[in-house]
């Protein structure tokens, strides 16, 4: 393993959307990460998962966490892992006999990453919620979008992503350097309500010094400002206009050939008007024509690419920000770094693809094995989908 996490083993509890994006970060910089998959009545459930982005760098073992082997299985593993990252709602690992007090004994160097949407504890903790609930309750959504719509879902970015897997590989990583020290282990609580939060503390310190009106598209970030928001192209495409800071201000309305006298960047009694001009004109050219109006500027103006359209970007290009792998593209692994280069070392992992292969490396031997599959305890993907 490539990375400067290699030498850490980390076992994964299986789950969807922050969780597995911790898993990701994770072995994206070099950590030995195990995934375990859930057995079930029906077997393994495949589905596409060699195309599963987020299963990226990972193998899997499936084992019943219900069944008495499959959890005794787990307690196993991780007796040689470092870290143990699960997303279920609190006190599902507590009575599956995996929680951190019931392996504190055994494993007192354990970081034990927990991720849930509430927390595990306050009276909503049971509740059940998406990135738009955090997102919401945490006051992260209420300032997004124009003030006569609905605020628009920011997909799962703010929650899920950013307020919640990142925060978790983040924990999980203080506590391993805080390991070094003390030698002990502990719990990562990181839920997404913190995290959503977390994300929204500039707000909150303008909103302190009256710089910020909790009216939505009054301010200078959200769109309220004609200097700081995206305008429609003649092609029905887009560009983002960030020109924030005078001198880029100036070079945006040096461009487009506007009188700066007539144009007063901080008057906002004049924002709605100079927005319907700038609409106006950007409504002239296509977007990329626009691309090469700004190419060589400071005015931060910027083409708004698709999801397609982003790794053939000049600037993605020469950083490599893009990979493709197998023929899938996806985002390469970030942050870089100079000595302990991260890799992608390993393709999404079907679920059960490695048991065998992981159990023997805890000295668990064929009869064992086998007998654990025999009993639904564990399951290994015999016939890999071509």
């Amino acid at each position: 393993m490539a990375g400067p996490l290699a030498g850490v083993r980390a076992v994964e509890v299986a789950g969807i959307g922050p969780c597995p994006f911790a898993g990701m970060l994770l072995a994206d910089a070099g950590a030995d990460v195990v995934r375990i998959d859930r057995v079930t009545a029906g077997g393994l459930a495949l589905g596409d998962a060699t195309r599963d982005v987020l299963a990226r760098g990972r193998r899997s073992v499936a084992l019943d966490l219900k069944h008495p082997q499959g959890a005794g299985t787990a307690r196993r593993l991780l007796a040689g892992a470092d870290v143990l990252i699960e997303g279920f709602r609190p006190g599902v690992m507590e009575r599956l006999g995996l929680g951190p007090e019931a392996l504190a004994e055994q494993h007192p160097g354990l970081v034990y990453g927990r991720m849930t949407g509430w927390g595990q504890d306050g009276p909503w903790a049971q509740r059940p919620g998406h990135d738009l609930d955090y997102a919401a309750v945490a006051g992260a959504l209420h300032p997004v979008g124009d003030a006569d719509r609905p605020p628009p879902p920011p997909l799962n970015y703010v929650a899920d992503f950013g307020g919640g897997g990142m925060l978790l590989a983040f924990g999980v990583v203080c506590a391993l350097v805080e390991r070094c020290r003390s030698g002990r282990g502990q719990v990562v609580d990181a839920a997404m309500i913190d995290g959503a939060a977390l994300q929204t503390a500039m707000f909150h310190g303008l909103l302190s010094t009256g710089a910020w009106s909790t009216e939505r598209q009054a301010n200078i970030l959200d769109g309220g400002a004609p200097f700081y928001r995206c305008y429609r192209c003649a092609d029905g495409e887009f560009v983002a206009v960030g020109a924030l800071e005078p001198q880029f201000y100036a070079d945006l309305l040096g461009l487009l050939g506007l009188d700066p006298g007539a144009w007063p960047q901080h008057d906002r009694g004049r924002w709605n008007a100079q927005a319907e001009e700038l609409a106006r004109v950007f409504a002239g050219r296509t977007r990329d024509d626009w691309a090469g109006v700004f190419a060589e500027s400071d005015a931060c103006v910027a083409p708004v690419l698709s999801l397609t359209e982003a790794p053939t970007h000049p600037q993605a290009v020469a950083r490599a920000v893009f990979a493709e792998p197998d023929g899938v593209t996806q985002p390469a692994p970030a942050p870089r770094f100079s000595r302990t280069v991260s890799a992608l070392t390993r393709p999404p992992a079907l679920p059960g693809q490695h048991t065998e292969e992981i159990l023997a490396e805890i000295e668990i031997g064929p009869e064992e094995i086998a007998a654990l599959r025999r009993v639904g305890a564990a399951a290994q993907l015999t016939h890999p989908p071509s």
